[in-house]
């Protein structure tokens, strides 16, 4: 959940049409996880990542097409972007399997504290300056993650240390999309489509379970998972270029609204108060994390003319 600033100037209408482009494509993210919590209980995460994967990718192929197959394979340190697609590929298959077992609200507590994992990190493997105030937000979200993980037996069950598992992957996937900056969006997600295609087929082979029988109906819904997938993505890409991250990035919260509400709506799950607790105080150390980034690049930047 995190975001290179857009550029500086913008019209009140970019940033009007940024902020509901953002939102709705939160709202995309939040059906990919109804649907996914829904299509588990039927499919294996192996076999849904496979077809989901597969449709992403031919919806795509013009775009592929008219970049030219070359440029998005031939491209600089390929073992950095093998190892980005391998993390968002555990990353994805982790939250399924998490959400086929617990809430959605409980779920998605767990992912909105993979910036804090970020900036934790950053400083040993990027080299980057964090002050005393961002460790100390730092420390009030891993406080979060514990108090909504309610440490006890119960707790460290199979699914919610897949959870913890998966987002940190994602967390380190962000990182490394920190180094691959100058890439073009197109080939990351190339590179993200075909990582998580090759890992779910590895995962459909050593499923003893075997591949579960498929309608034209269960085709189409689990290809409709992959392309509400792409297409929030795309949401979220496309409103970054018409907004300042600073205005936008923070909405990405509305993941966990939409997660009670849907939580509730399809599956009748009531988020526990600790972790009502736990994602308020993720939350806060995120924003304070991310403010005080935006806050710091305004200060070094060099000054206009």
């Amino acid at each position: 959940m995190t975001a290179e600033t857009a550029p500086l100037a913008h019209s009140s209408n970019d940033v009007r049409n940024g902020v509901l482009i953002m939102l709705l494509g939160m709202l995309m993210f939040s059906l990919n996880d109804v649907m996914g919590k829904w299509l588990v209980s039927t499919y294996s995460v192996p076999q849904l990542m496979t077809i989901r994967s597969v449709a992403a990718l031919i919806v795509l192929t013009p775009f592929f097409i008219k970049r030219g197959w070359r440029s998005l394979i031939q491209v600089d340190r390929p073992w950095l972007h093998a190892l980005r697609s391998l993390l968002f590929a555990v990353d994805a298959s982790a939250f399924y399997f998490a959400v086929a077992y617990m809430p959605l609200a409980d779920a998605m507590t767990y992912w909105l504290a993979a910036p804090i994992y970020v900036a934790a990190a950053s400083p040993f493997l990027l080299g980057e300056k964090v002050g005393w105030r961002r460790w100390t937000a730092i420390l009030i979200g891993f406080a979060g993650v514990i108090v909504a993980l309610e440490p006890s037996s119960k707790s460290f069950s199979l699914p919610a240390l897949i959870a913890l598992v998966g987002s940190a992957a994602f967390a380190f996937a962000l990182l490394l999309g920190r180094t691959l900056r100058s890439t073009p969006d197109t080939t990351l997600i190339f590179w993200q489509l075909s990582g998580a295609l090759i890992f779910s087929l590895v995962g459909v082979g050593a499923n003893t379970a075997g591949w579960a029988p498929l309608d034209l109906e269960a085709v189409a819904c689990l290809s409709l998972l992959g392309i509400v997938a792409m297409l929030a993505h795309i949401l979220v890409s496309r409103s970054l270029k018409l907004a300042d991250a600073a205005t936008v990035v923070p909405l990405q919260y509305t993941l966990l609204f939409w997660a009670v509400v849907f939580g509730w709506m399809f599956f009748g799950d009531t988020p526990r108060w600790t972790v009502i607790v736990g994602a308020a105080l993720i939350i806060a150390s995120g924003l304070f994390i991310f403010f005080r980034e935006q806050q710091l690049k305004r200060r070094s930047a060099p000054a206009q003319a």
